[in-house]
């Protein structure tokens, strides 16, 4: 099983028989709360908000939202740390499935996602899980990680590989295909990218990453293009039908992905895996729509 677009995601979601339970770290942005308040009334998710009253409760009434009570927990808007602190709280105690970032910066909500007491950490490397719809390819296609791990080795390659692929399994994939980039096709020994990316390849075949095909050393254009791959002379399982591109840095993963949003039409979800459960943890300049779609493929990931 593969989702070819978002359309697909959202409807596997609403037909799921429980709504998720969703955490919302300092709730009182208007973008975080369109995005949340779509989920809801498309019966994908029950939120709980975690910020201040008088704000959120402020923008609800814009958004002719009726929200309980009861699901809105306040917190003064410039207490960001305590925010975040009951809102991974919530999910540690079971009230809440996952959890999603608002108003507030990426550092101070991890802080409280790594705290050893009451954190939501599983002693695995957390990763970035990012998820593009885009026109001149037939299914969605995942670039990681273009926003955690900066300089990736090659253990923590696969464990980024594999935290991946765990999420798409969970989704309902059944094997996904993962392609470590390149910008050669052979080993070379001056090029450690393409050295670790062969050393990925043996690794998934040896049984070290599973539920996957990972092929690697391998050039984005045989990748994506069966064709081109063939004229190469590249014998590959994956060529043009690759789920996951693994790139070989923070900086390529990131181009990666605003060249398909930018420049490609794409549309995008994105979360931090890793964690006891999915992060939505987008940009606050991000639009509603996307954060919306973040909400969704988390969702799907429970």
């Amino acid at each position: 099983m593969v989702f070819h677009n978002f359309d697909e995601l959202i409807s596997k979601v609403k037909g799921e028989p429980r709504k998720k339970i969703m955490a919302v770290a300092c709730a009182n942005d208007e973008h975080t709360l369109e995005a949340v308040v779509h989920a809801r009334r498309e019966g994908i998710v029950e939120p709980i908000l975690v910020g201040d009253e008088k704000i959120i409760t402020g923008i609800l009434s814009e958004l002719k939202e009726d929200i309980p009570k009861e699901n809105i927990i306040h917190v003064p808007e410039e207490d960001l740390q305590k925010a975040c602190e009951t809102a991974v709280k919530l999910v540690g105690e079971g009230k809440a499935d996952f959890l999603m970032k608002g108003k507030v910066d990426t550092k101070i909500i991890l802080k409280e996602v790594v705290n050893k007491e009451y954190g939501l950490g599983t002693g695995r490397l957390m990763s970035h899980f990012t998820m593009f719809q885009i026109p001149s390819y037939h299914k969605l296609i995942l670039p990681v990680d273009g926003g955690m791990v900066t300089y990736p080795d090659l253990n923590q390659k696969k464990q980024i590989i594999q935290n991946t692929v765990d999420t798409l399994v969970s989704m309902g994939y059944d094997c996904p295909k993962v392609g470590v980039l390149t910008c050669v096709e052979k080993v070379n020994p001056k090029m450690p990218e393409s050295v670790e990316a062969a050393e990925l390849q043996e690794m998934n075949r040896r049984g070290e990453i599973e539920n996957c095909i990972v092929e690697g050393p391998i050039q984005y254009d045989c990748a994506m293009r069966k064709d081109i791959a063939d004229f190469k002379g590249l014998k590959s399982e994956i060529a043009g039908d690759p789920d996951v591109l693994v790139a070989p840095n923070i900086h390529a993963g990131n181009i990666m992905g605003k060249m398909y949003a930018i420049s490609c039409g794409g549309k995008m979800a994105g979360f931090i895996v890793g964690a006891k459960c999915p992060i939505v943890m987008v940009s606050r300049g991000s639009s509603s729509e996307e954060k919306y779609l973040s909400i969704v493929v988390s969702a799907a990931a429970v």
